[in-house]
């Protein structure tokens, strides 16, 4: 195993930080066009290898994991830092594709809730671009209820044996660990019988598939278990206290789809199904420039993306000092879903026919639109649909009473499921 250097401790100031990062960054990490940047394609494996390589030459500058502990492999800086850093390297191609879920949830979950162990062997991977981390959270007949998974894990003597299926798990392909939530007790009620797992990928009886999406997109996978077997130092947490861990997990997730985390290294679109849209251009191209309608649909979307900038600033802050909760992250989750949504269904309104039909020309690229339009609704889903983070909002930041839930309190095997 390759051994994970603590890097000492700096005394530098925030700007002496970005000067030796801009230095560094000019020597030895890739420039880019901003024009005409690369773009990694979640889909492909040679996408991931090349984010490992990019990670590897941060890590040996001494730029990986600036805020994660020292001890783990990172530079146990603030957020400052890390901001400071992210402005630096925008010219620069960076290994983006990790940032979600590899270090803006997994590690940050492991770091939050994981064994010493855990910390010390997962992290400081990550961190040195060795290993990737995936979640391996939803399942084929659990929608947004998390905590009704039914993925067993049962004692066997020292083992834990896993029996069930995930689905709808973000590029677990490219995945060297996951974590894994399973029902270990279900004579309790459904949040107290669980136990979150943390699963080498490559380990005998896991079967894993592509999943195929409607824009031909194959990022996403299935996993079934058939027999897989586990140490006690693969649970992540307590057994049974699984829910503890998930709702960590979840929390990260929600900042981190909102571009909330101070984990993430580097920001930008990771590809271009992830670039805002230029409406300005798109008015241009199809002759609507002047058109006080058009203008008024491309100023609302632009105005909206300055708003979610500023609102990931203040939620993060106000979550630093204690006057917001931590799951006040999911305000940037929905602020984000949101504002994709608009932004893709208003390129789609100024691109209008171009935007599902080849007109030749320069209006051929705005065929891209349409495409996305198919997947608009995938930042609704990501951490929970947005009823969910509603739900969230509205009991857990804003106090709202609990809308009723029959189920509550109801021990998991007795809980009718399905069409029984």
């Amino acid at each position: 195993m390759t051994e994970t250097v603590t890097a000492p401790e700096t005394t530098e100031s925030v700007a002496e930080f970005a000067a030796r990062a801009r230095a560094w960054l000019a020597e030895n990490m890739p420039r880019i066009d901003p024009d005409n940047p690369p773009f990694s394609v979640r889909a492909d494996q040679q996408s991931w290898d090349r984010a490992k390589e990019l990670q590897q030459r941060l890590y040996a500058g001494g730029f990986a994991g600036i805020c994660f502990p020292r001890e783990y492999g990172g530079l146990g800086l603030d957020f400052a830092y890390q901001k400071a850093f992210n402005d630096e390297c925008r010219c620069y191609e960076m290994p983006l594709i990790l940032n979600t879920p590899s270090f803006t949830i997994c590690a940050a979950t492991i770091l939050d809730v994981g064994s010493e162990q855990q910390k010390r062997d997962r992290i400081s991977a990550a961190i040195r671009g060795d290993e990737i981390l995936v979640q391996l959270l939803s399942e084929p007949s659990g929608g947004s209820d998390l905590a009704g998974v039914i993925t067993r894990a049962d004692r066997k003597d020292d083992k834990w044996i896993i029996n069930g299926a995930k689905t709808w798990s973000t590029s677990a392909f490219a995945g060297d660990y996951g974590l894994m939530l399973a029902r270990t007790d279900w004579t309790v009620p459904k949040h107290q019988g669980l136990t979150m797992f943390l699963v080498p990928l490559n380990a005998p009886g896991i079967t894993m598939r592509r999943i195929k999406e409607v824009n031909g997109n194959e990022e996403f996978c299935e996993e079934f278990f058939d027999g897989l077997e586990l140490g006690d130092d693969a649970v992540v947490g307590d057994v049974n206290d699984g829910w503890t861990v998930a709702s960590r997990q979840l929390h990260h997730e929600r900042r981190a789809v909102g571009g909330g985390s101070e984990f993430a290294s580097g920001t930008g679109a990771e590809n271009a199904n992830e670039m805002p849209p230029d409406h300005v251009r798109l008015a241009e191209l199809t002759g609507q420039g002047d058109d006080a309608r058009v203008q008024d649909l491309a100023g609302r979307a632009l105005v909206r993306r300055l708003v979610k900038k500023q609102l990931i600033d203040h939620v993060g802050a106000a979550i630093a000092n204690g006057s917001l909760p931590p799951n006040a992250g999911t305000l940037i989750r929905l602020f984000h879903a949101e504002t994709t949504e608009l932004e893709v269904d208003t390129a789609l309104a100024i691109a209008g026919t171009a935007g599902v039909v080849d007109e030749g020309g320069e209006l051929a690229g705005m065929l891209d639109i349409g495409v996305r339009y198919l997947s608009r609704q995938t930042g609704s889903l990501g951490g929970g649909s947005s009823e969910m983070a509603r739900n969230v909002i509205g009991e857990r930041v804003l106090g709202f009473p609990r809308e009723f839930a029959a189920d509550r309190g109801v021990p998991f095997n007795e809980v009718k499921r399905g069409r029984s």
